[in-house]
């Protein structure tokens, strides 16, 4: 028995940034501009290599690398609790109710989330009930800080990618200012000079910032998930009929729906 679904892409995602590309490149070429204006490798140097500088500067390299596997999470459905989760719980209470505590462990080994895992284990293991709410409230909290942290990090990537365009725009000025001697190609050079704004604006507003919300949006998911974990381990321990699993737990899977709902 599989512990939770096997997470699936999110197309919405994919469209969502290929929607991103076609609005610029559509803007680009309904103003008469042609596309390679858009490509100047010195001020994606500027933009990209000085974000990316900041940001060894600004956080430990270990979460610069955690963020950036956390970012492949946006591509994948936001988890949340479900009604199978809860009817888990059920065939759960059940083995504890018939074989005690002991029955869970063939099933530790089956789960594939590790929270999950977890919990079973301290149950398994006849850990008291307020020792384990008060530990694996620990770790989810624990886990929601580190969530928030990588979206931290896109945030602050967002408020330096805009600043550092605007430098990158300064640094073509200067260069243009230079060459006045020759007219003609003072507005070319003018108009290389703002792509490096273009792609700190862009970058910030267009990519950086919905990660950064999007990562908030499955943290939260995540830690309804746990939540829903450890009221269900707590119940395991505690040997709560099969038959009124539902009523403590299906709360969870309800508040969801709602947000859902409202949300639409």
């Amino acid at each position: 028995m599989n512990a939770r679904r096997r997470p699936k892409r999110d197309l919405a995602s994919f469209a969502g940034l290929l929607l991103i590309g076609a609005v610029v490149v559509a803007a680009q070429l309904v103003e008469g501009g042609p596309l390679r204006a858009l490509l100047q490798p010195t001020a994606a140097l500027v933009v990209f290599g000085g974000t990316a500088a900041a940001l060894l500067l600004s956080f430990p390299l270990p979460l610069l690398v955690r963020a950036s596997h956390a970012v492949s999470s946006v591509f994948r459905v936001t988890s949340e609790p479900d009604p199978a989760l809860v009817t888990r719980f059920e065939q759960y209470a059940v083995r504890v109710l018939r074989k005690g505590v002991i029955a869970l462990e063939p099933e530790i080994n089956v789960a594939e989330d590790p929270f999950l895992r977890r919990a079973l284990g301290m149950v398994a293991d006849g850990v008291e009930s307020a020792e384990l709410r008060q530990s694996l409230t620990t770790f989810s909290h624990a886990r929601e800080d580190g969530d928030d942290e990588c979206a931290l990090v896109l945030e602050t990537a967002a408020g330096y990618a805009p600043t550092l365009g605007i430098l990158g725009a300064v640094l073509g000025l200067i260069r243009v200012m230079e060459n006045l001697a020759t007219p003609a190609g003072v507005g070319a050079g003018i108009a290389v000079a703002f792509v490096a704004t273009v792609y700190g604006v862009g970058v910030a507003n267009l990519i950086l910032l919905p990660l950064a919300s999007r990562l908030r949006a499955v943290s939260r998911a995540a830690a309804l998930t746990r939540e829903l974990i450890i009221e269900g381990a707590v119940i395991l321990q505690r040997r709560v009929h099969p038959r009124i699993v539902e009523a403590y737990l299906g709360g969870y899977v309800r508040a969801r729906t709602s947000e859902r709902v409202t949300a639409a």
